[in-house]
């Protein structure tokens, strides 16, 4: 159940996308994975009857906690506690630290454990709206600040913009449901909360966005360039898996296509405003 400040779009989309932060859920899920794929493999008492989580737990003791290895416990309960208490108390940025180290640290000699676990850690990360994702082995920022900024900068200017502020809320509501994601109709919204705005702009309600950006640009100086990438765009949204028709077989949408649609739009209908605010029109 979301929250009223998030149906009201009052909560900020950096907080809705894990940015810097993260919520009980995403840690809840990435201490899910190292359970599934390390500690489960010890299913005695003694760390020493496990040649590779041994290993693992000298070098994080070692090069991680970086404390004396001879306070290392071979007793697996009290060790096994000692982990858990630090992974649920430590900073959200630990965290992060905390899986990259394993995934690299671990002695996999026939490279199967730690592509599986970093493969378990994406989907979680990507369940639950992390702006992160394991790339090459290392964590990595896939949602940047500066995307974060344009979609609640396109929020909040289209306040008073019913239409364009409907159909951005509902694109970010869709893409922000972890339970059950709609990222094809989110990327339907995101489009439409362009063809809203180029509709205020032009005066033509029942325009298309094919239609509205051939006139927009005599209005406003849009550049040709501009034009044509978003003329692709709603092209792209026209025939792609079936965004704006029928859907007759699974889409193959992702996280991806339907977070780039919702910045790319936002930035253009920030970029919208702010040139008709300087020529003069009223929306």
């Amino acid at each position: 159940m979301r929250l009223f400040s998030q149906r009201k779009g009052i909560k900020p989309v950096k907080s809705v996308v894990q940015v810097d932060s993260m919520d009980t859920e995403l840690r809840n899920g990435l201490w899910n994975a190292l359970t599934i794929f390390y500690w489960n493999q010890v299913e005695g008492q003694w760390i020493s009857d496990y040649r590779n989580i041994g290993i693992l737990l000298k070098r994080l003791w070692h090069s991680y906690f970086k404390r004396p290895i001879d306070t290392l416990r071979d007793y697996w309960p009290d060790t096994y506690k000692e982990i858990r208490e630090y992974f649920f108390n430590c900073e959200w940025y630990e965290v992060y630290d905390f899986i990259e180290f394993v995934a690299n640290n671990y002695p996999n000699q026939y490279n199967e454990v730690n592509p599986k676990f970093m493969a378990f850690c994406n989907s979680v990360l990507e369940r639950e709206l992390s702006a992160y994702r394991f790339v090459g082995g290392k964590i990595t920022q896939i949602t940047s600040e500066e995307e974060i900024s344009e979609i609640e900068e396109a929020l909040e200017i289209s306040k008073s913009l019913k239409g364009v502020n409907t159909h951005l809320k509902r694109a970010l509501d869709l893409l922000a449901n972890r339970k059950s994601p709609d990222y094809r109709n989110s990327i339907k919204e995101a489009i439409s909360a362009v063809e809203a705005i180029c509709n205020l702009i032009t005066g033509e309600k029942r325009a298309t966005l094919g239609q509205a950006l051939k006139r927009i640009e005599e209005k406003v100086s849009l550049h040709p360039a501009l034009k044509n990438a978003f003329s692709n765009l709603y092209g792209y949204t026209s025939d792609a898996e079936g965004i704006r028709h029928a859907l007759l077989d699974e889409p193959n949408l992702g996280f991806e296509e339907a977070k780039f649609m919702l910045v790319s739009c936002s930035a253009f209908i920030n970029y919208l405003i702010s040139k008709a605010s300087k020529a003069g029109i009223k929306i």
